[in-house]
This record gives C-alpha cells, structure tokens and sequence, in this order.
C-alpha cells in the first residue's frame, strides 16, 4: 500500500513502478490489443467533441503498456485496462477461477490494490460469460457500481453475498500460490475485510466481454469506431482511412515508439546531492513514447480527413491457388496461408519419398487420407458459423484435433505439422473447406484477372 493517501489515480498510474512490463507478444495479439486501445482513444475523443466538431482543451490520454496494456486517463482519474484475446474456438469464461487467471482480473486486482484502491479497471475480451459464476461476477459488479454511485453502503451479506466471498477466496488463493506458501489451506474462507476489499474491487470493475476477434477487427472497425466521429465532424472521407491514421499512432506507442523530450540522450547525474522523487508531472512526461493525447488523436484524424490517399490500407497479395483463395474467403491471416502452402508441399515430398521405397505407402496415405476427412468433418462442426465465415476457428480447431490424434494410428516419421499439410492438400483438392462452399474456379479467375488490371 503506498504511503501516499491523498494522490489521484491518475498521479499514483505515472509514479507507482510496474512489477512487470512485458510488451507486446505475438503480433496478431498486440495489433488486437492496439486496435482495442485505438477504440477508447476514439470514444474518449468523440466524448470531448462539442457538437460543432471542435475539440475543446482537456487532459484525457492513453497510456500504453504500462501496469496493465492500457490505461485510460481522464484529468485525476485513471482506468486500468486488461486486453484477452483466447482466440475465436474459446467460447466463454465459466468459472471464477477462469476470470480471475486466465482473464487477467487477478492481476487487476493487484495493480488496483497497489495504487491504494484508487483506479477503476475494465476487462476488454472476445471472451463470453456462461451462465453460473461467471455470469454472477457480472451482476455482482454492476450491483456494487450501482451502491457506489448512488453513495450507499457496498452489501457484503444481500443477493450477491455468495459471488463476492467466491472472488475473495479466489483472489486470496491466487495471493498465496504467487507467494508459494505450502501451508495455505485453498478452501480457507475470506474475512470481512477481505470481502469488503473484494467489493469496493469489483463497485469499479467493467466487463467489456464479446469484442471483435482479431480476424474481424480490421473489418469491424472503421464503421464501429470511426463513422460515429465522421458523423460529428460532418466529414465525407473513408472510415478506413482515419481508423489506420489513428491505429498507427496505437502501434507505435505500445512498443514505447513515441516522440521522447529527451530524444535518445543519455541520462547524465541522475542522482544528485538534491534529489527528490519525482512529481506525477514529472513522472508523465518521461512516459511520453507511450502516450496517445486527445490532440495527437485530432491531428491523426484532421490529416486523414485531408489527404485519405495516404492513410488507405494496402492492397492484399492476390492469391491464386485454392487452398490459398479458400483460406482467404475463411478470414484466416497471410501468416497463416504461407504456412498451410508450405506445409501441403512438405506433405506431398514425404509421401512421394515414402511412396518411391515402401510398396505399402499408397496403402497407408489412403488410411491417412480417410482419417484426415474425419477429423475435418468433426473440426467443422465445431467451428462452423452462421455467417459463413469460420475458417480461422477451423485453423486453430483442426490443429487442436491433429495434436490429440494417437501415435500409433499414424504413419511413421509424420508429425503434426505433416498431418496439417495433409489437410492443406486436401483443401487444395477442394475436399476441406474454410468456409461455406463457393465457386473457387470463378475465384481465381477474378483474382488473376485483378492481377492483370494492377
């Protein structure tokens, strides 16, 4: 708890250090997470707009990457931020413990409780919330924020008792592994006090659950996110060319790419016969590179609204083989399509190097062949959607099912990445599909005749 009981949100974000600061991960995560960041910078800014479309003075901001993967900062008050993408084959959050580890609300807890209890927090997920204790998380938080609000004792024993002592006994359970005590006893209850800290916790916790994937997010976007602003600034430009002006400035700033005061100077006699900690001002400004201010936001969205052309995203690759057009029609990244293209010919070099020394290998690539059609039926009848695009929950599904296959029922000398070529190729012979079905012939016709008019 920090000794200083009178500091804002804000103060305590900028001067209280991070017990970690890991950065962006995979690339597909941290365009996600940058994207879901561009969205508050965007609300934050459509809210400031006066209904002329003029940005009036105000101090709100964006820091990225820093104690959670963004915080939303408003004058004095802050918003702690924790960005889940489980991938688009995780259905939803189920139990308590679930929430607590996997979706990061553990971890705002800490960081909350670290900047004493003054900062809100928000969960942003792709994730759902099943029905029973997630659920109950949900109707817990919205009842103690409705007491806060309304300046009324938060209820520890009334409707939501069971919910609040459930969260403390998990948060407390996750306290004690971090510390690696061996006698801890998991099913200890909470105390009062800690049932009443878990709820001041949660009378501040938003779940923001069901977000755009990453495979739908580029898409989603620019009419999500940036027509509302358009339609304030009475602007006639493309959503998408403003959505990739502002999402730039989001990249950059979550790998610390900002415009730093100091440039790349060194630090000269940090410390001095006079030194002092540093004020929360003094504090923000050296976290400058990880920023996105309401102004910065307005000159990104004012320079797209007058020269769209340079802010257009690019033209994709065209793509002519079918397993490449079925993949693309699926949603599936170009990451992924030069994987499965380069797995489907390792594939065929092993069964034609196996085929050319063993008599029996056309016997066994015909077994393997039907068991790849099963287990491609069963993956496509789990991720198969109403809109007809579900090939990246096929991708990550199928690889699933391919790992869980038992060693003894496969050829020898083929391994997983083999097996998914396997399924490449039959994509490409058009026996596994991405999507719902469609005239791939008429496909790469238009696709090569658009080559030919670039």
């Amino acid at each position: 708890m920090s000794e200083v009981t009178d500091a804002t949100a804000a103060s305590l974000v900028v001067t209280t250090k991070p017990t970690d600061d890991a950065g962006a991960r995979t690339y597909d995560q941290f365009d996600w997470q940058a994207a879901m960041a561009c969205a508050d910078g965007l609300r934050l800014y459509l809210d400031a707009l006066d209904e002329s479309g003029v940005l009036p003075s105000r101090n709100c901001r964006i820091l990225c990457e820093y104690h959670e993967d963004w915080v939303a900062l408003d004058e004095e008050d802050a918003e702690l931020v924790s960005a889940k993408h489980p991938g688009t084959s995780y259905g939803a959050y189920t139990t308590m413990n679930a929430l607590v580890n996997e979706g990061g609300i553990g971890h705002l807890f800490e960081r909350w409780k670290a900047m004493d209890e003054k900062p809100s927090c928000r969960l942003v997920t792709t994730g759902g919330l099943a029905p029973g204790p997630a659920q109950g998380l949900l109707a817990a938080a919205e009842a103690m924020r409705e007491s806060r609000l309304a300046g009324s004792p938060l209820d520890i024993k009334g409707l939501h008792s069971a919910t609040v002592a459930s969260f403390a006994r998990e948060i407390k359970k996750r306290s004690k592994s971090r510390a690696k005590d061996e006698a801890y006893l998991p099913a200890s209850d909470p105390g009062k006090e800690e049932k009443e800290q878990a709820a001041r916790f949660l009378s501040g916790l938003t779940l923001q659950c069901s977000q755009p994937a990453k495979a739908y997010i580029g898409y989603a976007a620019p009419g999500m996110y940036v027509t509302p602003i358009l339609n304030r600034l009475r602007a006639e430009v493309s959503a998408s060319s403003v959505w990739e002006a502002v999402l730039s400035l989001f990249r950059a700033r979550m790998r610390a790419a900002g415009p730093r005061p100091t440039g790349s100077l060194p630090e000269v006699l940090a410390v001095r016969a006079d030194s002092r900690t540093l004020t929360a001002a003094e504090a923000e400004r050296r976290l400058t590179d990880r920023i996105v201010t309401l102004s910065d936001i307005n000159v990104a969205i004012r320079t797209a609204v007058a020269y769209p052309d340079g802010y257009r995203p690019l033209a994709r690759l065209p793509r002519s083989t079918r397993l490449a057009v079925k993949m693309s029609v699926g949603g599936c990244s170009d990451n992924s399509i030069e994987r499965a293209e380069q797995l489907r010919l390792d594939y065929q070099d092993y069964w034609r190097s196996k085929i050319n020394d063993e008599p029996t290998a056309r016997v066994e690539q015909g077994r393997l062949r039907r068991l790849l059609l099963k287990v491609s039926d069963a993956a496509t009848g789990r991720s198969r959607t109403t809109d007809g695009t579900w090939g990246v929950r096929f991708w990550e599904e199928i690889q699933d099912r391919l790992s869980d296959l038992p060693p003894d029922s496969l050829p020898s000398g083929i391994d997983d990445d083999l097996l998914l070529g396997g399924v490449a190729d039959l994509t490409n012979r058009c026996q596994v599909w991405f999507s719902d079905g469609f005239d791939v012939e008429e496909e790469i016709a238009r696709v090569r005749r658009y080559r030919g008019a670039a």
